[in-house]
């Protein structure tokens, strides 16, 4: 068997940047384990499968290399990059099937892309304890909030704090203690030290998913995007993901919705031989 493969960077203009997706197109679905094998071989933060339905419909699937997820915002956009550009190049809308119900991409102009996802509530959690076990983990100080939602979400009131982190540290024992497999941590931009014109940064950790550190993550932002527009009163946000590969996206909050906008850049065309 030979399945055709794109490895697609999205929310980067080019190669080597933003967040690599691997996205494979079947023309129906494979065993559920062949395709975690192959996320697993791939070895990426995400692989996404898709199935075409009908004109600009897909139902679409994404897995780490542990497992399969709800949801995955990168993946997704790669997956929307690769049939506008090289399998539907007549559509200007995509509508995908998934886990977390009807996702829509559309072509923004200036080869952006504009994802509609389903925003999440944030909820504030008081735990002194937790908090200084994230910044001890993360080898600094104890965040100054901490929000549940889809994920575990901490706040630092500068950007040098989340930039300068040292990674993911012991912060797998931390989550798994907690009840979350993903940790969000964020500030607002500074633009004393780099940050011109972003209004947040992030960086997001999912070592129990086989994701020590993500660089650029879509679904993140569902909680980042009415949690800034709110404290910052805004309904679009420029934002900046600050891993050592970083990524920018275009936030806004929609009514419930977010629309993540930004760009993708093929990497490479492959060939899996089964």
């Amino acid at each position: 068997m030979e399945l055709k493969l794109w490895q697609v960077d999205a929310f980067s203009e080019r190669s080597l940047s933003g967040n690599p997706a691997a996205v494979v197109p079947l023309s129906s679905w494979l065993d559920e384990s062949l395709m975690q094998r192959i996320a697993n071989e791939n070895n990426l933060a995400e692989t996404a499968f898709f199935v075409r339905r009908g004109k600009g419909r897909y139902d679409l699937r994404w897995f780490t290399p542990a497992s399969e997820v709800d949801l995955c915002g990168h993946a997704t956009l790669a997956s929307a990059w690769l049939i506008f550009s090289e399998l539907e190049p007549g559509l200007d809308s995509i509508a995908f099937e998934t886990r977390s119900g009807t996702l829509t991409v559309t072509r923004n102009g200036n080869d952006q892309l504009a994802m509609r996802l389903p925003a999440d509530a944030v909820s504030p959690l008081d735990d002194p304890a937790l908090a200084g076990a994230i910044g001890k983990a993360l080898h600094t100080a104890a965040p100054e909030a901490l929000f549940t939602g889809r994920y575990l979400m901490a706040v630092w009131p500068d950007a040098a704090t989340v930039r300068n982190l040292s990674g993911p540290g012991r912060i797998a024992d931390v989550l798994k203690d907690a009840g979350f497999w993903g940790l969000i941590v964020t500030a607002p931009g500074d633009k004393g030290t780099g940050d011109d014109g972003y209004d947040f940064v992030s960086r997001f950790f999912a070592p129990a998913k086989s994701v020590p550190e993500d660089p650029v993550t879509g679904s993140a932002h569902c909680m980042l995007t009415p949690y800034w527009a709110a404290r910052l009163r805004r309904k679009t946000l420029k934002a900046r993901q600050v891993s050592p590969r970083g990524g920018d996206l275009l936030c806004t909050d929609d009514d419930g919705a977010i629309v993540l906008s930004g760009p993708c850049a093929l990497y490479m065309r492959g060939t899996i031989l089964l």
